[in-house]
């Protein structure tokens, strides 16, 4: 059943708490202590390596469900405004919703005043692992708002935003941030955010400036050196096209989890090893027995279970179906015309391109059977 969390969390649910999230509050402890208790709440969490990465209207409840299904071992929420989550119930009932199965979970917040950052992320924290700050966004939308990835403007802000969580939660605060051209910057950058209490950093390795990631590769020589840097657990964000790559990376940086975004919208059972036919290309991928319609039906069932707005809905849709659209664009045109959705009309364009032929496997890797021994 979807949980619209309440603001005031009845004394009850105090179970939902972990001993370490009831822990002292840092302001008291020392860094070596800290540091102590942030490796002590990722290894109780299974030291997850495959994360779905925080994406505006599309890393919500039913997406994170159905990429947990297909190898995810922990996730983002969408990132939420923390002034309009404080203020709006319409928008807190929409936007963030959860489930007993939802979890390692991370609730994204950005934010540019510590006070309304705390509010909001007091209503959340009985429902996730993290409270995560969004140092990243490089959208114009973040500029006109001063949060994401422009506050890198601002640190003595960025430090009070981190220390304001940190000193107030029972639950540990995590940040994402993006790197600076200059590799020092990044490195002083990411040793001010632990010592203001972050308990976990994820580093997209790209700048704010480089926004386009097929344009742009993320730079896994400066994770790395981050992640040599900083005591507390790193994640890196960035590259990731298969589930091979985040072994690669994990192995280039030595990071201990990796985001994915772009790769898991078009095909969120990349991590369980699957693959695109863009990706397939190498000597000994066969079709996998599951295709993106196969997806957008499961998709869609979890959508019928726990309710999200229709735009989340249509844009996974859209995402999910691409190579079919490209293959029959009258379906496409059908989809795109139409104005208000229904669960009817999305399966039966899931049926209608079935129909139509030309199926569009996703792709695995040949299992080689190897010789019994006598």
């Amino acid at each position: 059943m979807t949980q619209n969390p309440d603001p005031n969390p009845d004394p009850s649910q105090d179970d939902l708490l972990s001993s370490e999230q009831q822990q002292q509050q840092p302001e008291s402890l020392s860094i070596d202590t800290r540091v102590e208790q942030a490796w002590a709440h990722w290894k109780k969490l299974g030291k997850p390596k495959y994360i779905v990465a925080p994406m505006v209207d599309n890393s919500e409840l039913p997406f994170r469900l159905l990429c947990q299904k297909y190898g995810a071992q922990a996730a983002y929420t969408p990132m939420l405004h923390s002034r309009v989550f404080t203020e709006t119930e319409k928008y807190r009932n929409q936007e963030f919703t959860t489930c007993k199965e939802d979890r390692p979970l991370f609730v994204q917040f950005c934010a540019n005043d510590p006070d309304t950052l705390l509010e909001a992320a007091k209503r959340v924290q009985p429902y996730c692992d993290y409270v995560d700050i969004n140092l990243g966004c490089p959208q114009r939308i973040a500029k006109r708002g001063n949060y994401g990835a422009f506050l890198m403007d601002n640190l003595p802000l960025v430090k009070s935003l981190v220390e304001k969580l940190a000193q107030n939660l029972t639950v540990p605060v995590s940040c994402k941030i993006r790197i600076f051209p200059n590799l020092q910057d990044t490195l002083n950058y990411a040793k001010m955010l632990e010592e203001a209490g972050c308990s976990l950093l994820a580093v997209h390795g790209r700048t704010r400036d480089e926004k386009d990631g097929k344009k742009f590769r993320a730079d896994w020589g400066a994770i790395k050196e981050v992640r040599e840097a900083l005591r507390i657990p790193v994640l890196a964000n960035g590259n990731v096209r298969c589930v091979e790559d985040v072994d690669e990376c994990i192995r280039e940086t030595g990071v201990e989890g990796v985001l994915s975004a772009e790769t898991l919208l078009e095909n969120p059972a990349a991590f369980a090893g699957f693959r695109t036919a863009e990706w397939a290309k190498e000597e000994g991928y066969v079709d996998g027995g599951l295709d993106q319609g196969d997806l957008v039906v499961e998709y869609l069932k979890l959508c019928e279970k726990h309710p999200v707005p229709w735009r989340m809905i249509r844009s996974h849709v859209h995402k999910m179906l691409g190579d079919w659209f490209r293959v029959h664009p009258q379906v496409r045109e059908e989809f795109n015309a139409q104005n208000i959705l229904t669960f009817e009309f999305l399966y039966g364009l899931v049926d209608q391109l079935k129909e139509l032929g030309g199926r569009v496997p996703l792709y695995k890797k040949r299992k080689i059977d190897t010789p019994q021994s006598p």
